[in-house]
């Protein structure tokens, strides 16, 4: 026996916007975490804005893929091919930042030029497929699913 199924133009938008939007909001927090340590901290608390940063970064790297695989068999495949790109960006810069992040550290700029590095490489690029994703001409999609039991 099978079941139609109605996924909504609006769900498929959604859906390929979730994985970047939720990157951006976790990555503001997280700096915005870091800036609040930076404000309250002192030189005896040097560790208070890392430690209130990270967090939000480590929940929403742990959080995103279950994001990325429950997306990832969408029927849509534009929905598919933005998931899919928002996961590329997003692990790219977290990995590339997470083995070179002490050393850039070392540099003039310090830890705010390393959240600085990760807020203008990920926002602005995630912002655009955000805005791209809201011009494509989403369809409402009617599939038929098999129903056991």
């Amino acid at each position: 026996m099978t079941e139609k199924h109605l996924i909504t133009a609006a769900s498929c938008k959604l859906s390929a916007r979730l994985f970047n939007l939720l990157a951006i909001a976790s990555t503001l927090l997280a700096a915005l975490m870091f800036s609040l340590g930076l404000m309250i901290g002192d030189k005896k608390l040097a560790f208070l804005p890392m430690a209130m940063s990270l967090p939000p970064v480590m929940i929403w790297l742990a959080a995103s893929i279950f994001v990325y695989a429950s997306i990832a068999h969408h029927p849509d495949l534009t929905v598919r091919h933005y998931n899919k790109w928002a996961g590329y960006r997003y692990y790219a810069v977290v990995g590339t930042l997470t083995v070179f992040s002490n050393d850039l550290a070392h540099l003039p700029t310090g830890w705010l030029g390393v959240w600085g590095l990760f807020i203008l490489t990920l926002v602005p690029w995630a912002s655009w497929d955000i805005w791209k994703a809201g011009r494509e001409p989403w369809r409402d999609i009617e599939f038929e699913k098999e129903v056991h039991g």
